[in-house]
């Protein structure tokens, strides 16, 4: 079967509304557990970062800082993040994701490749080449 040609503007909302959700419907694979999206948002960024100010945190999240001082405030209720101080502004605390937390992120990951894997495991041999493809030039979509 040959591939008919679309033009950017009419890929452009298909491949968005793709990745959007099926991007969704991974983030729904987990593990039994009482963390909200946004919850483990903060705690992925904080993973990935290795430390931040609650300000810089609330910004890398795009949430107000009463939001995400709520947000962190249940994640150190649960001890998946910790608190130290500031080197430079004791006004300030550093945040940072403990062990517990960066396990608990390990089995949301864990979850989710799982869910994700045994779905491809499903199709054919030929979708599956074509997706890892797709997977390299979106990486170059997302690196641009």
């Amino acid at each position: 079967m040959t591939a008919r040609r679309v033009p950017p503007a009419q890929l452009a909302p298909q491949l968005r509304d793709a990745i959007t959700r099926l991007n969704r419907r991974v983030r729904q694979a987990r593990p039994v557990g009482d963390l909200t999206v946004t919850q483990l948002s903060a705690l992925t960024s904080l993973v990935l970062a290795g430390a931040l100010t609650p300000r810089e945190l609330a910004d890398v999240e795009r949430v107000q800082p009463p939001t995400m001082t709520k947000i962190v405030a249940k994640l150190e209720e649960r001890g998946l993040v910790g608190r130290t101080p500031h080197p430079t502004d004791g006004r300030q605390v550093i945040l940072s994701a403990t062990e517990g937390g960066r396990a608990v992120l390990d089995q949301f990951e864990r979850a989710r490749n799982e869910w994700l894997a045994s779905r491809l495991a499903e199709l054919p041999e030929t979708d599956r080449e074509t997706l890892q493809r797709a997977a390299e030039i979106l990486q170059q979509l997302a690196r641009a």
